[in-house]
């Protein structure tokens, strides 16, 4: 029998189960599969900080979503269409949010008395008519998986380990999915073990094979491909793709780079992948400790290379010092923030954007840093090359935001050319730059580019060009310490000058307001992008006009945000924190922005975000009528 196969234009799947379960793997494969075939889609891996959570328990509920699609989309999604959920703990923790009507595809024989009372289960939801408003398919998932692998002589524990293979073949029918980049995956992840190989290959052949023989499932779905600019894609997560864009960055500068990290939910993997591009002269240092991270960052930067160090909020607070004597030594520095819920060692892996003001204000003395953030997965590319521009050019310490929704999540991205990319001047210092009054032409450290503000950099061992440095105060020009006070005060005046002066190589802010007569702005920064996004979407089809803008540049901001903000009657930031933007925003412009704020550590849903627009918007005054004087 031919099974019929329904056209649908996008689709939300989430895959849940034990931490130990394969869900991001699963969930991954999926991904892959469906980047091939050439969806647009965005993804959201969720799961414990612990390494091992307590099997079956609702703590130890790891899941996957990911949201694919015809056409261009912003975010995972807000609610699945279908769960793939592995035991009760999965179902439990992520039933609340299955809308009416969606499919759920359950591992029967985890639905155990025992697993059920883990998570105060006092009956089996299958069998009790409590999921009698969902299309729900129960199987006997781990039983099947281990007679498919049976000829393959694993034990019982290692056969069912294959079940997440099964469920993925099952979803890849289900959705007509390419199955040539998983199976080739196998092949090469489990080629040392023929067995678990082979294994893991026959659980996702007869997942597939049950969806197309099973008379649960009368109907296959097709997600067609969504239209692209023409080039080469790739799927792409936000670390890799930072990875890569430090890489970039530091090619473009025509640098060695020196990455000094110590490992750190989210930000390792940033760290791991550049240590495997040695041929494009990057070297890694996993420091004992985040002090030692920066400080050798630092001091490869005083070398001559592009000096940076990775981390999330408790690393970030151990740097702070050495981030200040970066700004004191007046050398390039990239530090890549990934964001995790806090405070202290909070929750790492949930996502946050609450260290905005611990980067802008987080050291001692009048430190100014630039701060640029992300905004997508695949945006994370070019945010790094920003970040090394304006660390190289002007000479100073650059911090970089992103976050943990960012760093694991993924979607497609154009691969550019390298000739798109801009050209990043290291300029270093060759020979003596001043001459005193009896003649001599000496090396003046500290004096400056009339435009960018920025000293020279003088590589060491550089005949002619030795100088001093060190925390303490230096002396215009000559640098030799100075506790003069006037000096002190023009030395601050001048770095806070040298990052105000950025501001002239930041585009003005680009807004979308398509009928050019909004009164309402949503302004975001960082991750918030792809929810704010798809709210404005979704209020725009209801018919209320409202403009979006996004910051990448947080400090300084771009130069015309002010006469953007004073543009329109109401201004509403929404923010994975207290009100942090709207802070600075107040101060800065004199502007009573409206904040919205969540710390769940969770990214907004673009259906609260739409709420909160169109609550806004029913706040507003009617637009006065205009009276005639003829």
């Amino acid at each position: 029998m031919t099974k019929q196969v329904l056209q649908v234009d996008r689709v939300i799947i989430r895959f849940a189960g034990d931490s130990g379960d394969g869900m991001q793997l699963a969930g991954d494969r999926f991904t892959q599969e469906t980047a091939s075939f050439g969806n647009d889609l965005s993804t959201l891996p969720n799961f414990p900080a612990e390494i091992r959570a307590p099997a079956g328990t609702l703590p130890g509920v790891s899941s996957f979503q990911i949201h694919f699609a015809d056409h261009d989309i912003l975010t995972p999604g807000d609610a699945p269409d279908v769960l793939v959920a592995m035991n009760p703990a999965a179902l439990k923790a992520n039933l609340p949010e299955l809308p009416r009507g969606a499919t759920l595809i359950v591992d029967a024989d985890e639905f155990t008395t025992r697993n059920l009372a883990k998570v105060g289960y006092d009956a089996n939801p299958l069998e009790d008519g409590s999921l009698e408003a969902y299309q729900t398919h129960s199987f006997n998932l781990t039983s099947m998986t281990t007679e498919a692998v049976k000829e393959f002589g694993l034990s019982r524990k290692d056969a069912s380990r294959a079940k997440n293979m099964y469920a993925l073949g099952l979803v890849s029918w289900l959705y007509n999915r390419p199955t040539d980049s998983t199976l080739s995956f196998l092949q090469a992840k489990f080629g040392r073990n023929p067995a678990i190989r082979d294994a893991n290959i026959a659980a996702f052949r007869a997942g597939w094979n049950f969806g197309e023989t099973a008379e649960a499932f009368a109907v296959s779905y097709q997600v067609s491909p969504a239209e692209m600019k023409a080039g080469l894609y790739r799927n792409i997560s936000g670390n890799l793709a930072l990875a890569y864009g430090l890489i970039a960055g530091a090619q473009r500068a025509s640098l060695p780079m020196f990455l000094g990290s110590y490992p750190i939910t989210p930000a390792s993997d940033v760290l791991h992948e550049l240590s495997k591009h040695k041929k494009f002269d990057v070297t890694t240092f996993q420091a004992e400790d985040e002090i030692a991270g920066v400080t050798a960052a630092l001091g490869a930067s005083f070398g001559g290379s592009l000096g940076v160090t990775t981390t999330s909020g408790p690393g970030m607070a151990l740097k702070s010092e050495t981030i200040g004597l970066g700004v004191a030594l007046e050398l390039p520095l990239v530090i890549c923030d990934i964001q995790r819920a806090g405070p202290s060692t909070g929750m790492p892996t949930k996502t946050e954007q609450a260290d905005l003001l611990q980067s802008m204000f987080g050291r001692n003395g009048e430190a100014p840093v630039p701060i640029v953030a992300a905004q997508s997965p695949a945006d994370c590319f070019d945010t790094a090359i920003e970040a090394v521009r304006i660390a190289v050019t002007y000479r100073t310490p650059v911090i970089l935001l992103s976050d943990g929704y960012l760093a694991n999540g993924s979607e497609p991205w154009r691969v550019p050319q390298v000739a798109e990319l801009p050209v990043i001047r290291a300029d270093f210092a060759t020979e003596p730059n001043h001459e005193t009054e009896d003649g001599q032409h000496v090396f003046w450290p500290y004096k400056r580019d009339p435009e960018t503000l920025a000293r020279p950099w003088a590589v060491p061992g550089t005949p002619g060009l030795e100088h001093r440095i060190g925390g303490l105060e230096k002396a215009d020009g000559h640098g030799n310490i100075s506790y003069d006070s006037t000096n002190h005060e023009f030395m601050v005046r001048t770095r806070q000058a040298k990052v105000d002066a950025v501001a002239r190589s930041i585009a003005p802010l680009e807004v979308d307001d398509p009928t050019s007569d909004a009164r309402i702005l949503v302004l975001g920064w960082g991750s918030t992008y792809g929810p704010i996004g798809a709210a404005c979407r979704a209020v725009r089809e209801h018919g209320i006009p409202v403009a979006q803008a996004h910051l990448r540049h947080l400090n300084p901001f771009p130069p015309d945000l002010g006469d953007v903000l004073r543009h329109y009657d109401r201004v509403l930031v929404p923010e994975m924190n207290l009100g942090q933007l709207s802070l600075l925003l107040r101060a800065h412009y004199l502007v009573d922005v409206v904040s919205y704020n969540r710390v769940r550590g969770l990214p907004f849903s673009a259906a609260e975000l739409t709420g909160a627009i169109t609550e806004l918007a029913d706040t507003l005054d009617p637009e006065p009528t205009e009276v005639s004087t003829r």
